[in-house]
């Protein structure tokens, strides 16, 4: 029988955070939380550094270049 286990387990980190610190207060809160709460499970998921990524995605923002993508990198062997 298929579960959510796995989707729970992902979310938990979100709903502890979000009890103990009582949410957020706006709107813009929400989706910053939102937004970084996917971006540091994504690159867990990945086994990628989340503070590399932060670091990138900021200077990215700063020199008005895109964010880093949160794809994971394929490599095809060339044959």
């Amino acid at each position: 029988e298929p579960t959510n286990n796995l989707a729970e387990r992902l979310i938990r980190p979100g709903v502890l955070w979000r009890k103990r610190s009582f949410g957020t207060q706006s709107q813009a809160g929400s989706l910053f939380t939102e937004r970084i709460m996917t971006v540091v499970t994504t690159l867990k998921q990945q086994r990628r550094h989340v503070l590399d990524y932060l670091v990138d995605a900021c200077e990215a923002a700063n020199w008005g270049k895109p964010a880093p993508s949160l794809l994971p990198v394929c490599t095809v062997l060339a044959e």
